[in-house]
């Protein structure tokens, strides 16, 4: 961290937060893992009730932070190890609404403040839906402060009867610089192009699980716009999820210019190889993959749906979502356009300038706890 101040001052026991994580999307987990490691730094003692996958994929305990495995379950078993973990917290800080809930349940009959933040948002249809708005409204009014990720999210929470709802930025890292990266960036988009087999074509890429909220479907009728450029280009979609089988049948069905690659762990490999991103989703709040893509100076396309629009600014092209002819547009165009591209690379790296780093990120979510845990008048 660039400065540390700590939070245990002499005498007086240190600050004892208790973060629970759920199933531990990829920004959820960067997240915790970011804010344990903050605010252990500051001296605050940190306590991160997640199952142990998720501690172990992101190195948890490697923070600083003292881990209590808690499964993804609401069961009266999981509940009562979470009430224990918090025995002694000074505040509990749930991230995600099936995490908030475990911790609504624990906290029952405790003055123990609670902080939720809500990353991102559920999707469920019919009775699924009204369930959701439900478990919704109920974390909702339990917690006293409940942190959006996006404008939107913060509407939400309101909507739902939140006291206190605000906007409250979450950045996924930033890559760390490598040493003589420049002159292997070029080494690295040859090995990345020959091993997903692309040559002399344009490559596009999108990455995040398959299930129909990615928007997939309206990807795959876009790339029929493009099958007749010369060269044609290639859509590489890495990812699984259950909407896999559906897709790779469309692809091979329509004879379209895609490949599905499956979860793939060189993400930087191939977006350096990568000529655009797309984002076709339904609705999102600070896409990783948007992040990473302007980190990566890679022109991006994407929807204009949930935080998104607020997160890039003008360094990407927005379309509607569900609009097939629009997203094959923008890309025909931008591959087409070398001049706008480079434009859009530059305002990328110019847009990921403005972002909260991790250490804002920290001070902005501590001065939520100073808030909350002392007294008026300190």
């Amino acid at each position: 961290m660039s400065h540390v101040s700590s939070h245990s001052p002499r005498g007086q026991t240190p600050m004892h937060t208790v973060q629970v994580l759920g199933g531990g999307s990829a920004s959820s987990s960067a997240h915790v893992r970011s804010l344990a490691g903050g605010l252990a730094a500051r001296g605050v003692r940190v306590t991160v009730c997640a199952p142990t996958e998720a501690a172990d994929a992101y190195d948890l305990t490697g923070t600083g932070a003292h881990h209590v495995h808690v499964p993804r379950s609401s069961d009266p078993a999981s509940v009562a190890s979470l009430r224990l973990a918090c025995a002694d917290a000074d505040l509990v800080h749930a991230h995600g609404l099936h995490a908030a809930l475990r911790a609504t349940l624990a906290l029952t009959g405790r003055s123990t403040p609670l902080v939720v933040t809500w990353h991102t948002r559920a999707h469920a249809e019919g009775a699924r839906a009204r369930v959701l708005r439900l478990l919704e409204r109920r974390v909702a009014k339990a917690a006293a402060v409940v942190l959006g990720t996006s404008s939107d999210l913060v509407d939400r929470a309101r909507g739902r009867g939140a006291r206190d709802a605000r906007l409250a930025p979450v950045t996924f890292p930033a890559p760390r610089p490598v040493a003589g990266a420049a002159e292997d960036a070029e080494g690295l988009r040859h090995k990345a192009l020959a091993e997903l087999g692309v040559f002399g074509r344009p490559l596009i890429v999108t990455i995040g699980t398959l299930e129909r909220q990615r928007g997939y479907d309206i990807l795959l009728e876009a790339t029929r716009a493009w099958r007749h450029l010369d060269p044609q280009p290639l859509l590489v979609i890495a990812g699984e999820g259950p909407e896999r089988g559906a897709l790779q049948r469309r692809i091979e069905g329509e004879d379209l210019p895609v490949r599905l690659v499956g979860r793939r762990d060189d993400v930087p490999e191939m977006l350096a190889a990568a000529d655009l991103v797309v984002l076709p989703s339904s609705w999102e709040s600070r896409s990783v993959l948007a992040q990473e893509a302007l980190h990566a100076r890679v022109p991006l396309v994407a929807t204009a749906v949930g935080g998104i629009p607020e997160l890039v600014g003008d360094a990407a092209v927005l379309v509607p979502y569900g609009d097939p002819e629009a997203l094959a547009t923008a890309v025909t165009r931008l591959l087409a356009d070398p001049a706008l591209r480079e434009r859009l690379k530059d305002r990328g790296t110019a847009q990921a300038a403005t972002w909260p780093t991790e250490d804002e990120t920290v001070t902005q979510v501590l001065g939520v706890y100073d808030e909350l845990t002392q007294p008026y008048g300190m």
